[in-house]
């Protein structure tokens, strides 16, 4: 499968950078949420899946099967937010997904997540359903979904 390159500062996530996604996503999520770098490993090493890192301290895992793609967990430090470093990750998967040949992408977000929800709503993201009571806390999920473009086209 290739990828399209990655804009600086943003590298594709490797093997390498387990450790680094791993303590990126236990900064920004509640221990009960957060992945270990083995669960980050096994998302890598598959096929399908690809990540991307900030160096100032975001990450996103993506995957993508047939013409749809998936964000499986996106992340940015708490000292570091609202700097775009969450918004370049998810436009930089995005493009990278629709150059793979996905149409489509979903993700999962918590309802109480608003900071989050106006994140992808700016990226062009809605409503596709609702998982209920999806977190280990009892929070429900909002599915949403945003139609990629592909390389090449204007938006």
């Amino acid at each position: 499968m290739r990828h399209p390159p990655i804009t600086e500062p943003i590298q594709r996530a490797t093997l390498a950078h387990a450790t680094v996604l791993a303590e990126i996503h236990r900064a920004a999520f509640p221990p009960t949420e957060s992945w270990s770098r083995d669960v980050m490993l096994l998302h890598l090493e598959l096929p399908t899946t690809f990540g991307l890192v900030h160096p100032d301290g975001g990450m996103v895992l993506a995957r993508v099967a047939a013409d749809e793609a998936e964000i499986l967990t996106i992340a940015v430090d708490p000292a570091r937010r609202r700097l775009g470093i969450g918004s370049a990750l998810l436009r930089l998967a995005m493009e990278r997904a629709a150059a793979i040949g996905a149409v489509s992408m979903f993700l999962e977000v918590a309802v109480t997540n608003h900071a989050a929800r106006a994140l992808y709503a700016a990226h062009g993201f809605t409503e596709a359903g609702l998982r209920r009571h999806y977190y280990s806390d009892g929070t429900d999920a909002l599915i949403l979904r945003s139609t990629l473009t592909p390389p090449g086209i204007e938006s």
